[in-house]
């Protein structure tokens, strides 16, 4: 059951996939600290367990309630075949199961960040994932389609909203006759650029009812992002790639409450608040 009383408070198991094979990265304590927040707030208790999916072919059972699968290091291309990707592959099939099959009443409800999220659309084949002339680092605006001013994880965001980008890699040129038959729903894109010949990329899919994506961080807060900034190699990568102007136009973004820390301060609590919805009246 996904409501089992401990000390009069609700108790829900969430796993987080660790997909950052090892790396050094703010995504994981920022996931942990939501967990922490949404908990306190919402007085449940939540407990959750990492998965190292890369390093150590760990992968998690049915037994957890909510899934949040991260983002990570290198290309969502070149590691099929892998073992710890098959093993991975084999665990999301085995939700798609789960929540197929009428018995299990209870639904299980995952979210991919970033590379989890190329790894997801490269599965269902809903576009191209390839790799980007080159990274897209730094604050920026997404822009909602029709679906996405309806998403329930986007309740309560504006339209643009500003999200943390960083990514080698992007999706393009969505597959609209499969994502109709599996009834996935685009959400948003990229900033619009009319003067580059480039596709925009997808930043956001539901998959189904119970499985959504995106290609940001929406975890991330000012606090990690301002660190990761003001690293010497960030810093010199930034002003190198984009003038020293945008590199403290970045730090200014982050401190601008309406964006980045709007968006963390949204999306994942709307996630957990879809996914524990199901149980409203356990939790009454």
């Amino acid at each position: 059951m996904f409501a089992v009383m401990v000390n009069d408070s609700p108790k829900i198991k969430v796993a987080i996939l660790d997909l950052y094979e090892g790396e050094p990265n703010q995504g994981m304590r920022c996931i942990r600290e939501i967990l922490n927040q949404y908990g306190e707030i919402n007085n449940l208790k939540i407990e959750w367990d990492e998965f190292d999916v890369r390093q150590k072919n760990e992968v998690p059972d049915m037994s957890y309630d909510i899934f949040v699968s991260t983002g990570g290091p290198g290309s969502p291309l070149e590691t099929r075949y892998t073992e710890w990707e098959e093993a991975y592959f084999k665990w999301l099939n085995e939700i798609e199961r789960w929540n197929s099959n009428p018995a299990n009443e209870q639904k299980k409800y995952v979210l991919f960040i970033c590379h989890s999220f190329q790894l997801a659309c490269r599965h269902y084949n809903v576009g191209i994932v390839c790799k980007r002339r080159s990274t897209a680092f730094g604050v920026f605006p997404v822009h909602m389609l029709t679906d996405g001013s309806d998403e329930k994880i986007f309740n309560g965001l504006k339209d643009p909203f500003y999200i943390v980008d960083s990514r080698d890699y992007q999706v393009i040129q969505p597959n609209h006759n499969l994502l109709q038959e599996m009834g996935a729903k685009i959400l948003c894109i990229e900033k619009n650029r009319p003067h580059v010949p480039f596709e925009r990329a997808l930043m956001a899919i539901r998959f189904n009812e119970y499985m959504i994506g995106t290609q940001f961080h929406p975890e991330a807060d000012a606090t990690g992002m301002s660190m990761y900034l003001q690293t010497e190699e960030k810093k010199k990568t930034v002003i190198d790639n984009h003038g020293e102007q945008k590199w403290k136009s970045m730090l200014e973004h982050l401190n601008d409450p309406d964006k980045i820390m709007w968006t963390y301060l949204h999306i994942l609590p709307n996630f957990l608040n879809q996914a524990i919805d199901q149980w409203q009246p356990e939790l009454a």
